[in-house]
């Protein structure tokens, strides 16, 4: 193959899953062009995937909701002359693009009753499977992945990381800081750990000599920046809205340990390499827990309602994130200062 489209996920912490897809890819087919097909808020992570060439977005709220978008999309991807195209997302939609698009070779799940648009086929599999692996078994029948690591990985430019520090000197952060990054919120509030135990936490660690802490997250946490700030005695450094994903990636990279519940920022922490302490609940390390370069530490305990995945929407208690002490977090945070 010389052209390749993949067509990827919507979420940040599941497009970064599928980073070794990519990198499986360029493997077998060195020469390639490869394209990535996403929605506009993750458009950015994808373009931070080594091996992705080109990101073409598909505005499924936007501009592409619409039969004229998608006629419009179904012509730029015939335009482009793709020879095969790997199919990460579930869409039956998306399915019946490409298969518009005419693409010789079409490979995804057998599901949603899309089969007929596919030329290549895959059973879902079944039990706990990593979500990487997941995304891994759509190109299985045409990459050897005995060879390729199963490690994800995310660009960092030098200058995203200069810019990082100069920010975080600019914000009182020392040469000799040991920096801790705590990621306070997550997509889904059970999977979150409770906003007050993040503030002790933050005094904890701000009592030893030379430490520092920043707190990261988007526009939409400001509501956990404002606890954050009332809870906590002395007040972390505090960078909630004030970054873009490459200033993300950049600031993950210049820092020395990162600690976030199950959500993107943990899996871009650990895929620029830097050590990450996961705390992790309703969800299961085995499905979506990191596997990035960096070191890794994961606290979950079970409670005796979470032996597996449990996505319990409606639960009244989250026993299973409030299990997670602080000492339990300080203690992981040594480990890696250590």
């Amino acid at each position: 193959m010389k052209r390749i489209l993949v067509v990827n996920v919507n979420w940040l912490g599941d497009v970064i899953f599928s980073s070794p897809v990519f990198a499986a890819l360029r493997k077998q087919y060195p020469s390639a062009r490869i394209c990535c097909l996403t929605v506009p808020r993750v458009a950015e992570v994808a373009q931070h995937i080594p091996c992705v060439d080109d990101v073409m977005i598909y505005d499924e709220k936007g501009k592409d909701r619409f039969l004229l978008g998608k006629i419009r999309l179904v012509r730029e991807i015939r335009a482009q002359k793709f020879d095969g195209v790997f199919l990460l997302h579930g869409s039956w939609t998306r399915a019946l693009l490409v298969f518009l698009a005419g693409i010789p070779v079409r490979a995804g799940y057998n599901i949603k009753r899309r089969g007929w648009l596919l030329t290549h086929r895959m059973d879902v599999p079944q039990g706990m499977v990593h979500r990487s692996d997941h995304y891994l078994k759509v190109v299985e029948s045409f990459c050897d992945l005995s060879t390729v690591p199963r490690t994800t990985n995310l660009r960092v430019s030098s200058e995203d990381v200069t810019a990082a520090q100069e920010q975080l000197a600019a914000l009182g952060v020392k040469e000799h800081d040991f920096v801790v990054l705590m990621h306070v919120g997550g997509n889904w509030s059970l999977k979150r750990w409770p906003i007050e135990n993040f503030a002790k936490l933050s005094d904890a660690l701000t009592e030893r000599e030379n430490t520092k802490v920043v707190i990261c997250g988007g526009v939409s946490e400001q509501v956990l920046k404002e606890r954050i700030l009332k809870e906590t005695v002395r007040k972390p450094i505090i960078m909630v809205g004030h970054t873009n994903f490459s200033q993300l990636v950049g600031l993950m990279k210049s820092v020395h340990v990162a600690v976030s519940a199950d959500s993107g920022p943990l899996h871009v922490a650990t895929s620029v390499a830097t050590p990450v302490v996961g705390l992790f609940g309703p969800t299961h390390p085995d499905v979506t827990g990191p596997r990035g370069g960096g070191r890794t530490s994961i606290l979950r305990f079970h409670v005796g309602c979470n032996i597996k995945p449990c996505y319990h929407e409606q639960c009244q208690d989250n026993i299973c994130m409030k299990a997670i002490s602080v000492k339990d977090v300080v203690e992981k945070i040594e480990q890696v200062r250590n």
